[in-house]
């Protein structure tokens, strides 16, 4: 097992924040990341497709993250 990198805590982090986005739309249809940036506005996009791209590294390196 390594230890996590620092890109690895941000990915970590921007999924969390992503999960508990969802969580609050699910629940409330409330969309915090729409909130504070504007609907669809140029930066809550990046943040979507930042959120996204971490997803889908997490699901990439998680195998060698869990190894012995």
């Amino acid at each position: 097992m390594r230890a996590l990198s620092a890109f690895d805590w941000v990915a970590l982090v921007l999924v969390l924040i992503g999960a508990l986005n969802w969580g609050l739309v699910g629940f409330f249809s409330f969309d915090i990341v729409a909130a504070i940036f504007g609907t669809m506005s140029a930066i809550s996009r990046v943040i979507y497709a930042l959120v996204g791209l971490s997803a889908i590294y997490l699901a990439v390196v998680s195998p060698s993250l869990t190894k012995k």
